[in-house]
């Protein structure tokens, strides 16, 4: 590993960062949950209907 290092550090440093993804998908998780990233509250497909009669503004017609 030391000689690819030195010789070929492109090829050495590719296999380094494709070895990682694996380890991050596995310990990403945990990691964000222990310094309090909790998950995202889902975002509102529909725009809430407000309770009660509707009130027309009056002053703006044509």
């Amino acid at each position: 590993m030391r000689w690819v290092s030195h010789e070929k550090p492109a090829v050495f440093y590719s296999f380094v960062v494709g070895f990682m993804g694996p380890a991050i998908v596995v310990a990403a998780p945990p990691f964000r949950r222990l310094i309090g990233d909790d998950p995202r509250p889902e975002i509102p497909m529909t725009y809430p209907i407000p309770k009660g009669p509707r009130v027309i503004p009056e002053g703006y017609d044509d």
